[in-house]
């Protein structure tokens, strides 16, 4: 796909891995509620091929494939590249990757609460794990911020790292950071403090999962359902906390990689 593809001032960029090609359900879906919250799709493969290709050219977007190499700030980076991003009425874009299940709630409604004049930057949750940032699996950049040279130094910077933990370190972190000490704002729609008051907690998507969705947070870290890595208690409870059609897509996921 060349620079000249057909893209709207508001772009959503989705990294995805699937060893098979495969793409999920839930991903599928929520790829459409990004489209029809007013975002030109582009979905990177960092797994090579897409075998469901075609669903995503039926959404009207545009299907890129790489190496699984730099992880999602390699394949968001990429895609800007490819895509010669941001152009000139580009106003906002949105950065997902498909390490959440969902939306298991509506998502324009979000989407319409990160205004540019709340945060130059939007997370839908944010970390203490490490230090404070904001958390990539889903992060809205406004004009002010993706047409300023923070913007283009930092995605210039970005080379694939040989360790996930480097990554997360210098690109996930580093791009929270980086966003606020150039004075932009950067703010997350669940904050912390009001997900763990107690501040006991450093990664809320996994050990204030049942928090978040009480407070109408949309998604599942699928780190969370396949492994548990903090051993967090009541999960098994999760079905009942979701519609009966998004339960039975994260099972059939879950039970593929069984």
């Amino acid at each position: 796909m060349t620079p000249r593809a057909s893209l709207g001032p508001d772009v959503a960029i989705l990294c995805h891995y699937d060893r098979d090609g495969a793409i999920r359900t839930d991903t599928l879906r929520y790829l459409r509620e990004v489209r029809d919250a007013g975002f030109s799709v582009v979905i990177v493969s960092n797994g090579g091929t897409l075998r469901s290709g075609a669903s995503v050219t039926e959404l009207g977007g545009v299907a890129l494939s790489r190496r699984n190499l730099g992880l999602d700030f390699g394949a968001w980076r990429m895609a800007m590249h490819a895509l010669g991003l941001p152009r000139p009425d580009t106003n906002r874009i949105l950065l997902i990757n498909d390490s959440v299940y969902g939306p298991v709630a509506p998502l324009a409604p979000l989407l319409d609460r990160m205004t540019a004049e709340g945060a130059d930057l939007w997370g839908l949750t944010e970390s203490h794990e490490r230090d404070w940032h904001l958390q990539s699996y889903f992060l809205l950049a406004h004009r002010p911020l993706i047409h300023s040279d923070m913007w283009r130094q930092f995605w210039r910077g970005v080379v694939p790292l040989p360790f996930k933990r480097w990554m997360v370190g210098r690109y996930e972190i580093g791009l929270s950071r980086r966003t606020a000490a150039a004075g932009f704002r950067a703010r997350a729609l669940f904050p912390y403090a009001a997900i763990v008051p107690d501040g006991s907690i450093a990664n809320p998507t996994l050990g204030a999962w049942r928090a978040l969705l009480d407070a109408g947070f949309p998604f599942l870290k699928r780190e969370l359902l396949r492994d548990n890595p903090t051993g967090v208690t009541g999960l098994d409870t999760w079905q009942a906390l979701v519609s009966p059609a998004y339960a039975a897509e994260i099972d059939a996921d879950l039970r593929r990689r069984s």
